[in-house]
């Protein structure tokens, strides 16, 4: 058993930290300058793309498309490999995984277009969305159902001669609010009568077209996330597109998405420990800094077994987060099933739990803005609903230990 990385991801991961430590982590505060320079711009900041053209000239784009570089247009990295670079890219949630054209929702949608689109509909969007000219949102989530179960959406795909016509009314379509998300994936429902998992389709549906109304930005305990392009709600109503934009065939829809959320939900869980890297990072800095009682903070012995705790569950996760990477590269993604779903319940809490510690530890700056520490538990605690809720995993998880 070798636990050490290939020279191939130790020569990336090195330069991707490079990456992050000479232009992400500083480029934030200019990042903040320019969000409150214009408060109702909710397009890609200047600052952004800057970083996407250095990221280019150094090799770091679209790394977490795996398969064959000339054929797909990624890196052609495994899941083992992107694991690596994904946790660096955790540090900097808000710039590292947009400035290297690895951010969600667009990863997922490029997935979708490379494994399922058709060449027409690869041109047409997917080349776009690799060279970061567009950006896109995937519209699964409704408002009006209970859409952990994703045999609930209610939103309906009408075949009317040749063309697709769509009604309905979905939210937390993440990355809509930019003008420049041009590309809209929407999850609806062609055949309500259908066998229960054969009911729902995927569909393209460009923003400009008639009856697509972006309603309302939506907001994450306050934050309005402008720097990912925020999160909509949207009203389909009597949308009508080509049937050339159907993704696959009709009563593909469900399958797509577990296809494509699988590969999402091991990004988040990587990314994820690097948000808890940086916490315990930043409170290592503050117990060594701040005194007390007479004493430093890292001579109190809670505070040490904080500490102590947040090592343990990172170096823990990622272990189980490696094996599920290197499970998805081996015997595929379905066989992974059971680690996929173990990691997206462990890791968010755990991560909310290392935050929660350092936001502790910082007092009020913690809860400010004046550290990322409130951003990064925010971002953190939405894992346990986005991509599916805990509970939907635990209980898929233990049918599934109960049958073995």
């Amino acid at each position: 058993m070798d636990f050490a990385h290939d020279t191939k991801t130790v020569e990336l991961t090195a330069k991707v930290q490079e990456f992050l430590d000479e232009f992400v982590i500083p480029a934030e505060t200019v990042l903040d300058e320019q969000l409150a320079a214009d408060p109702t711009n909710w397009a890609t900041q200047p600052i952004v793309r800057e970083l996407q053209a250095k990221a280019r000239e150094r090799g770091l784009w679209n790394l977490f498309l795996p398969g064959d570089p000339e054929v797909t247009g990624g890196a052609g990295l495994t899941n083992v490999q992107y694991a690596a670079v994904a946790e660096i890219t955790g540090w900097s949630p808000r710039l590292a995984p947009e400035a290297l054209n690895c951010a969600a929702p667009d990863t997922g949608n490029m997935e979708v277009l490379t494994d399922f689109g058709t060449p027409a509909q690869q041109e047409r969007w997917l080349a776009p969305l690799l060279r970061a000219e567009i950006r896109s949102a995937f519209c699964m989530t409704e408002p009006d159902v209970a859409s952990s179960d994703a045999t609930n959406i209610g939103t309906l795909i009408r075949r009317d001669g040749d063309d697709y016509v769509i009604t309905g009314r979905k939210w937390w379509s993440t990355g809509a609010m930019n003008p420049e998300a041009e590309i809209f994936i929407v999850m609806g429902k062609t055949d309500p009568d259908a066998e229960r998992h054969r009911q729902q389709s995927m569909i393209l549906v460009p923003r400009d077209t008639p009856g697509v109304e972006i309603v309302r930005p939506l907001t994450v305990f306050g934050y309005d996330d402008r720097d990912h392009g925020g999160h909509a709600e949207i009203s389909f109503d009597g949308v009508r597109v080509p049937a050339s934009n159907l993704i696959g065939a009709e009563g593909d829809g469900f399958a797509i998405a577990q296809a494509r959320l699988g590969p999402g939900r091991i990004h988040h869980c990587m990314r994820a420990l690097g948000m808890g890297e940086r916490a315990l990072a930043l409170a290592v800095d503050r117990a060594n800094s701040r005194h007390a009682f007479g004493r430093s903070l890292a001579e109190q012995g809670v505070i040490r077994e904080w500490i102590a705790e947040s090592r343990i569950q990172l170096d823990s996760l990622r272990l189980l987060v490696l094996k599920t990477a290197w499970l998805m590269d081996t015997v595929g993604n379905r066989a992974a099933m059971t680690e996929i779903q173990s990691i997206k319940i462990a890791v968010p809490r755990a991560v909310a739990a290392i935050i929660d510690r350092a936001i502790q530890l910082f007092g009020a700056a913690g809860v400010s803005d004046d550290t990322p520490l409130a951003a990064l538990y925010a971002g953190v605690r939405t894992l346990r609903i986005a991509d599916g809720p805990d509970e939907v995993h635990l209980n898929s998880l233990g049918r599934a230990q109960l049958r073995r």
